[in-house]
């Protein structure tokens, strides 16, 4: 059983930003279990997209990986010959712990590397294929076009990229209804009000998220040529873009 998240239970005298250190690290799991709703669904359905669109002799990159909750489940999915999974996260406790687990998986086919510089896409010269992510939401505005640029134009044809984010919404009322249900969610699942505060206020600061058009205007100007939506819940959801090629 992962470790409980309790990390907000007991007030905070000093709030600082979010940061993604040891502590998160120890709970992680049980931590977006309970607070993202459909996780689950969404890293069941990357693994059969995986199936589906793996080609051999190509990468695959997680980027913002966290504890490789993706990445295996990538790898468990991967049909085809020579095809490799990286991994990357820019939190040095992250990977650290990923790192520890990845050692007990390490005798199975595919392997999967790890790296901790979160822009290694950018100057990459290997031939990629996929790109499962969730961190724009965490980059400066300015970077995140430049980013998805980049994605785009080192994948091959056909590539995949599956985009998971927190949205907001330029319908007020929709976005405070859904933003209400995802709080009645983590009570539900056990936060506290203190709990939810406390981690909303240092999230505030580092989380800055997008809508859905957004995200598809981003993904047009970068170059995929098929881009929607294709799961959400509440304030969470998951995009897939495809750059050209034969859509299978």
């Amino acid at each position: 059983m992962p470790n409980r998240d309790t990390l907000f239970s007991a007030p905070i005298n000093k709030l600082g930003d979010w940061t993604f250190d040891a502590q998160v690290a120890e709970v992680f799991p049980d931590m977006i279990q309970r607070s993202v709703p459909g996780y689950s669904n969404i890293i069941s359905m990357i693994g059969m997209l995986t199936e589906r669109f793996a080609q051999p002799n190509s990468t695959i990159y997680d980027l913002g990986c966290s504890l490789g909750a993706a990445t295996l489940s990538m790898r468990r999915h991967i049909q085809v010959d020579h095809c490799h999974i990286i991994a990357v996260d820019n939190s040095s406790a992250m990977v650290r712990t990923l790192s520890a687990a990845y050692r007990l998986h390490s005798g199975q086919r595919p392997r999967f590397r790890l790296l901790r510089r979160i822009f290694v896409i950018l100057t990459s010269k290997m031939p990629l294929w996929w790109y499962s992510t969730s961190p724009l939401q965490f980059l400066e505005p300015d970077d995140r076009q430049l980013l998805l640029n980049k994605i785009c134009r080192g994948m091959l044809p056909g590539g995949v990229l599956v985009l998971s984010e927190k949205f907001n919404f330029a319908d007020q009322q929709i976005g405070e209804l859904l933003f209400d249900m995802h709080h009645d969610f983590k009570r539900a699942n056990g936060y506290s009000e203190l709990e939810i505060s406390q981690k909303r206020s240092m999230l505030e600061n580092v989380m800055r998220t997008d809508t859905v058009e957004t995200h598809k205007a981003r993904l047009h100007q970068a170059g995929f040529i098929h881009s929607e939506l294709w799961f959400q819940c509440f304030n969470f959801g998951s995009l897939i873009a495809i750059k050209d090629g034969v859509v299978r």
